[in-house]
């Protein structure tokens, strides 16, 4: 049994980039957890406080009911600002991510891949890689890097690095039923095709990740680190 543990920036990430994964790993034995450090919903008004704290609840909710669908053990909150990660000192992202892997002591971190176009997944990552030095008392021994629909692909500035370019594919034919009911929960976020978060968007990627693999449906990691110690 494996403890893995999802940090993602915004709720709907931790389905749209590993759902299918999470609910793999479950069926498998594994318990997974998802961190979500941002509120979600604040930046859609022009200041924070335009949005009601109702409306962050509700969406809160939401992911609380998507995590059924999954599997996840539990999903924690750090409510950072939405979509305005970059106005945080990092060293105050990275201490809840490190404050969180050493109460649940993950051998597997999934998070978001650095060069998305949305900052938060870009703070994200880099919190997570900083957080996830290995220095004493050292639990995980591997991190994936995920994608987003409507983050990933919509970053068209490869001057400073690389697209998002997977190397490990999962398997999720038998889950991918799961991950779209865990997406429908998510009313407030699910969009109409053409946009890329939505339910068609979703089903074309899988497929598409599937056939890059020889499956029917697959989801799509950079493998960012793995390490093998002597038993």
């Amino acid at each position: 049994m494996k403890t893995v543990l999802v940090v993602a920036a915004h709720p709907d990430d931790e389905i749209l980039g590993v759902g299918g994964t999470v609910a793999r790993h479950v069926a498998e034995g594994d318990v997974v957890y998802a961190f979500i450090l941002g509120e979600g919903q604040t930046s859609r008004g022009t200041h924070r406080e335009d949005t009601d704290r109702e409306v962050v609840e509700e969406l809160h909710q939401n992911t609380l009911e998507s995590a059924k669908a999954v599997g996840f053990q539990n999903v924690f909150f750090a409510d950072f600002p939405d979509n305005r990660f970059d106005d945080v000192d990092l060293l105050d992202i990275v201490k809840a991510v490190e404050q969180k892997i050493q109460e649940l002591q993950p051998q597997i971190i999934y998070t978001h891949y650095s060069g998305d176009l949305n900052v938060d997944h870009q703070y994200t990552a880099r919190a997570v890689l900083t957080a996830t030095r290995p220095i004493g008392d050292y639990s995980v021994e591997e991190i994936y890097a995920f994608e987003t629909l409507s983050s990933t692909e919509w970053n068209f500035d490869y001057s400073a690095q690389s697209a998002f370019c997977p190397n490990v594919f999962v398997d999720i034919s038998d889950y991918y039923d799961k991950k779209e009911q865990a997406m429908n929960c998510y009313v407030s976020e699910l969009c109409s095709f053409p946009h890329p978060r939505s339910l068609t968007g979703m089903d074309v990627l899988s497929k598409t990740r599937g056939m890059a693999a020889g499956m029917e449906r697959a989801e799509a990691f950079m493998l960012i680190r793995k390490t093998i110690r002597n038993s």
